[in-house]
């Protein structure tokens, strides 16, 4: 191919009125414009496309908050068994617990069950 027709392909049609200046401005926006393109593919495919896309980002995000939340709900609630536990360990408090909790009684006792 001759330089001529390579040249004539990729730059645009001077028109006889047109000035070397005002030429030379289609020319650069051609060129910004393919940058403004890929710069766009690019944030497409960024944001949207993919398992490593923005979208996925966030989501995933939102899900690590989520179970961060149900991590500190169960380590509370675990803390609270932990302490019953230790309560529990003594025989009055245990016996106190069965009475409140499960009615339980001493064979020679009685219960009377009074709603407040």
């Amino acid at each position: 191919m001759h330089i001529c027709k390579i040249c004539c392909t990729f730059a645009p049609k001077m028109k006889m009125n047109m000035t070397i200046k005002q030429f030379w401005e289609q020319i650069k926006i051609r060129q910004w414009g393919k940058y403004v393109v890929t710069l766009l593919a690019f944030l497409v495919v960024f944001l949207f496309v993919g398992p490593q896309s923005m979208l996925h980002f966030i989501h995933r995000h939102r899900e690590i908050k989520r179970m961060e939340e149900q991590r500190d709900l169960y380590r509370s609630e675990a803390e609270k068994v932990e302490q019953e536990i230790r309560i529990l360990q003594d025989v009055d408090s245990l016996e106190r617990f069965a009475r409140e909790h499960y009615y339980m009684h001493t064979p020679n006792e009685d219960i009377y069950l009074v709603d407040e």
